[in-house]
């Protein structure tokens, strides 16, 4: 990735409910709604795993073809810290538009059109004048956007600059370690730029701390805790200095499976974990809505992937989220469900979650990036 833009639209009488286009046909546009739990999880389903945070924190104009979602263009969020929201976002009269998406097969009837324009117009029916859309990365969409509603690039942004410095990164891991490879893979060749300064595993036979030392990690260090010598306070007091040790500035727990003590959480405030199971975006529920409109319990706890299959869940997805003293109650990073096929076992299903968890931790950490403070 090279640069991103900041487009503004000047939020005119174009944008009058008099000039509104169209509904396309057969398609239901829902002008200014709070997505619920089942367009959420299309969102993550169908564009990857890193929107529905930001539509939860907004108002979307929805695209509804026979109830179900197959659109969304959300604005006017709150509370969110991207980098290139600091800017031109900040000023007076300005309105945040984004993200934005039409199902694939739904393209080129339309549909995004009117998205567009009933998004803009609730912004300008809020008060707003002008309208900022977000973190644009790709020429052709520069240009729909300029075709489309006479946007303009006001604010750009070299990935570069938005991603420094370059933050030092400690990994914990309990097995394979097969994340723990995905991400030393990605920090090897650029698309992360982040420096894995250490490595801790906390059982001997766990093979990521041997993927860590072919990848040339300068610190790999076993942390094993021997129940026989060591109550449970002096270990957690242990690991909490073997950690420190390094100075990350960010800590992943890829398939770690020790519960952490709040005094380690709290030591480590910027510490992401990858979890395999759907988790709603509210921490507080303790069930969770999928594309299909049905909901399954939010499966926390060691063994999420087995306790799905037991349950008879119908689907099973990953999860990256921020860690509190709550168990697998953070604040959600990025998260895509999985259905869970015909007969399949344990193996088989978290066979099929390693590369969503892959690509939806490198999409956290680009996130986290993109939100910390200079």
């Amino acid at each position: 990735m090279g640069e991103l833009c900041n487009l503004v639209v000047e939020l005119d009488e174009r944008f009058d409910g008099a000039r509104a286009p169209a509904d396309p046909a057969g398609v239901e546009i829902v002008p200014a709604a709070r997505a619920g739990e089942r367009v959420l999880a299309w969102i993550d389903a169908e564009f990857g795993g890193s929107w529905s945070s930001e539509a939860h924190a907004s108002v979307s104009a929805l695209a509804l073809r026979d109830g179900a979602p197959v659109g969304f263009a959300s604005f006017d969020p709150r509370g969110l810290r991207f980098r290139w929201l600091r800017g031109l976002a900040r000023l007076p009269g300005v309105g945040v538009f984004g993200p934005f998406g039409v199902a694939a097969g739904e393209r080129g009837r339309g549909i995004g059109r009117a998205l567009l324009h009933r998004a803009l117009r609730g912004l300008r029916e809020r008060g707003y004048t002008r309208a900022l859309i977000a973190a644009v990365s790709d020429d052709r969409l520069v240009e729909y956007y300029a075709r489309a509603a006479g946007a303009r690039v006001a604010e750009r942004f070299d990935w570069a600059a938005l991603t420094a410095p370059r933050p030092r990164v400690t990994l914990m891991a309990s097995g394979s370690g097969t994340n723990v490879q995905a991400v030393l893979d990605r920090a090897a060749d650029g698309r992360l730029p982040i420096d894995v300064v250490a490595t801790v595993v906390n059982a001997e036979r766990a093979y990521a701390a041997q993927r860590a030392r072919d990848a040339g990690v300068a610190r790999v260090t076993s942390a094993v805790w021997d129940k026989r010598r060591e109550s449970r306070a002096q270990y957690d007091d242990r690991l909490l200095h073997c950690v420190r040790e390094d100075a990350p500035d960010l800590v992943l727990l890829l398939g770690w499976m020790h519960l952490l003590d709040e005094t380690f959480v709290r030591a480590f405030p910027e510490l992401l974990n990858v979890h395999p199971a759907y988790l709603p975006l509210d921490p507080a529920r303790d069930d969770v809505g999928l594309p299909d409109g049905t909901r399954i319990p939010a499966f926390r706890g060691a063994r999420a992937v087995r306790d799905a299959l037991s349950a008879g869940s119908p689907w099973t997805g990953a999860t990256v989220h921020r860690v509190t003293p709550s168990t697998d109650r953070g604040p959600v990073m990025t998260r895509k469900p999985l259905k869970v096929g015909r007969g399949e076992d344990e193996a088989a299903v978290t066979a099929r979650l390693h590369p969503v968890e892959h690509e939806l931790v490198a999409g956290a950490i680009r996130r986290w990036l993109y939100e910390r403070d200079g």
